[in-house]
């Protein structure tokens, strides 16, 4: 368990930090999201429950996989613009034009007009959390994944169990606090990987600056080739 919770804290990616006005609208949106999920509560209560579950998490994201190649209608390895417009279409996800492009922009890290596979994760989960009506249930029966709205919601719980406080953020101390629990890491290695997720280096982590770094804890890497286990 031990070294499944230092690779999960080991590897992260890069991001900018950058954001525009309807990004920094869709932002607010997905943290009065979160806000209003985090007043239900959860129910897990350590960080090894979150570890314990990331071999069932793996196995039902990596299903997505041949939604996404679905969606990549070039067979580019990316889903651009229009081909997300396409996706929503099909899974019933009703989003105005602009509201489409806000979340391409925020999930097309790299600035690349594509939304790799990665992406397309953390782009699913934040359309379970926006639309956590019917719409979510009926895209994810649409999607032939009877998991997948479970395995969103592990992701929102386990990043409510992170966010002590519940003001829609993951502080330093907070992460410092959720692994010394566990007697398995230290504080310095905590805050040093803390540091790697927090992106815009702002002191605070954000739902999906978690998602982004979740997808890799679990062992996703876009340079995969849609291996099979």
């Amino acid at each position: 368990m031990i070294r499944l919770l230092q690779l999960g804290l080991l590897i992260m990616g890069d991001g900018s930090g950058k954001e525009s006005l309807p990004t920094a609208k869709l932002e607010a949106q997905i943290l009065e999201a979160v806000l209003k999920r985090e007043s239900k509560g959860t129910s897990i209560k350590s960080i090894n429950r979150i570890i314990l579950k990331f071999p069932k998490i793996d196995e039902n994201l990596r299903k997505c996989k041949v939604i996404f190649e679905q969606f990549d209608e070039d067979k580019s390895g990316a889903i651009d613009l229009k081909e997300l417009k396409h996706c929503f279409e099909k899974l019933q996800v009703k989003f105005t034009n602009e509201e489409i492009n806000e979340i391409f922009k925020t999930c097309d890290l790299n600035d690349d007009m594509g939304i790799s596979f990665n992406e397309f994760i953390v782009l699913l989960c934040l359309v379970y959390l926006l639309k956590e009506d019917g719409a979510a249930t009926q895209c994810k029966s649409r999607m032939g994944i009877p998991d997948l709205e479970a395995t969103f919601e592990t992701l929102v719980e386990s990043f409510v169990f992170l966010d002590s406080n519940k003001d829609g953020h993951v502080s330093k101390n907070e992460m410092i606090c959720a692994i010394e629990e566990t007697k398995q890491s230290d504080g310095p290695i905590a805050l040093k990987r803390f540091e790697e997720m927090d992106w815009d280096k702002n002191g605070t982590v954000n739902f999906k600056e978690f998602l982004f770094a979740f997808t890799r804890w679990v062992g996703f890497d876009d340079d995969e080739d849609g291996d099979e286990d």
